[in-house]
């Protein structure tokens, strides 16, 4: 018994005659009747009673034939699945992303790329960057957004961007009537400090120490939107991502540039081959399209 044989005696049933048959299937009758012939000596029963030149299903081939529906019913499945896949990807993406760019620019790409892909199912998770990575090299995701101090060995990588830190500075604090916030201006201040390995840290702590300013660390976050939140209830004042900082300076929290410049850098970490899966690639497309595309913050004194 072969796909062909079970070819022609589906097309025999739907079209209610050989020559039908044959032409559903391009080959010529006596071709078809071979193959029907092949198929009941095959599975040891008739398929078909011939009355009067015409082919009637028995009782077996009845029977027979529902399952062989079945099965066709279960090709064209696959074959709708592997034509989705082969113009859109697997129809879902999953991305991960650090929580600075997870409440704000991973959003909009998100809505940029849905206008193109309204029926692509998008997963969306917020973790840390090492997280992130450890995700993303274990296949569990196949786009992900980290920050620049992950380990890159053993993933694909691109780098997203490079963004001037922020000052976070509470609503009537001193430093609030500056237009430039410099790292002398930290001595005796409260600090509110992102992660001991954040590499935007490390460069704003190598500052301080070179200006001989001791900023009065009271608390550490590896999120930039903590930290957001953290200086909005006059907790310190935070070095924080632009890309966290959505929606704050409606609620009163000031933003000042910090110099000399401390840049957050981000990467983006494909799963092995994936960035040349259609869905990935596009959505890459829309992240770039909107990572400077961001809420603009009241700087001036």
């Amino acid at each position: 018994m072969n796909f062909r044989q079970i070819e022609a005696f589906r097309a025999v049933i739907i079209s209610g005659t050989v020559s039908r048959a044959a032409e559903l299937m391009g080959v010529t009758q006596p071709n078809v009747s071979r193959l029907v012939g092949e198929l009941e000596e095959a599975i040891g029963f008739a398929l078909f009673d011939r009355v009067k030149g015409r082919l009637i299903p028995t009782p077996e081939g009845q029977a027979f034939y529902r399952d062989v529906d079945a099965s066709f019913k279960g090709l064209d499945l696959l074959r709708s699945s592997a034509a989705r896949i082969r113009d859109f990807g697997s129809g879902q993406i999953r991305v991960a992303s650090l929580a600075a760019a997870g409440s704000t620019i991973v959003p909009r790409a998100v809505k940029r790329f849905r206008q193109s892909f309204p029926s692509a199912i998008v997963t969306l998770s917020i973790m840390t960057s090492a997280s992130v990575r450890n995700h993303v090299v274990d296949g569990e995701y196949d786009l992900g957004l980290a920050a620049d101090e992950v380990d890159l060995s053993g993933v694909e990588h691109q780098v997203f961007g490079s963004f001037p830190a922020l000052c976070a500075i509470p609503a009537g604090h001193r430093l609030a009537s500056k237009k430039v916030i410099r790292p002398e201006d930290f001595d005796g201040v409260d600090y509110v400090a992102l992660s001991p390995e954040d590499r935007a840290r490390l460069q704003f702590d190598r500052f301080c120490e070179q200006a001989g300013a001791k900023p009065n660390l009271v608390i550490e976050t590896p999120f930039a939107i903590t930290a957001c939140a953290l200086a909005l209830e006059g907790v310190g004042i935070g070095i924080v991502n632009p890309l966290a900082i959505d929606g704050f300076a409606e609620r009163g929290l000031i933003f000042r540039p910090f110099e000399p410049a401390v840049y957050f850098k981000s990467y983006l970490l494909f799963r092995p081959d994936m960035q040349k899966a259609r869905l990935v690639r596009a959505f890459v497309s829309s992240l770039l399209a909107v990572r400077n595309v961001r809420s603009a913050v009241r700087v001036d004194v």
